[in-house]
């Protein structure tokens, strides 16, 4: 197909800010992990699907199924929709208190 770019799993873009690898990267509405670290406004590349344990809200509690948003103010997944993006859903059980879980990113959003 002629007007095929990629798969876009990985995509290269500008670092909203400085991020190190495994930081959770939203840009607009694109939301990925960072492959590697980068300064703000250089380069990162980010992928776009897949799982990955990322840091939460503490007092969240989340069962696997669960949305999960990425709260950009504070860097962390999170079950509250309001003001955040939606960025997968939970493939772990977290209770509170706890500061990580795994989250299967779902590219689409």
């Amino acid at each position: 197909m002629k007007n095929y770019v990629q798969k876009g799993e990985n995509l290269t873009l500008p670092a909203p800010y400085a991020v190190s690898s495994g930081d959770g990267v939203l840009k607009g509405s694109i939301f990925g992990v960072a492959a590697g670290d980068a300064e703000s406004g250089a380069e990162v590349d980010i992928v776009t699907v897949g799982v990955f344990t990322l840091p939460k809200v503490s007092t969240d509690v989340m069962a696997v199924g669960d949305p999960i948003y990425w709260d950009n103010t504070a860097k962390l997944v999170t079950t509250t929709a309001t003001g955040n993006t939606k960025i997968g859903v939970s493939l772990a059980t977290a209770v509170n208190p706890s500061g990580t879980t795994d989250v299967r990113l779902n590219g689409a959003f």
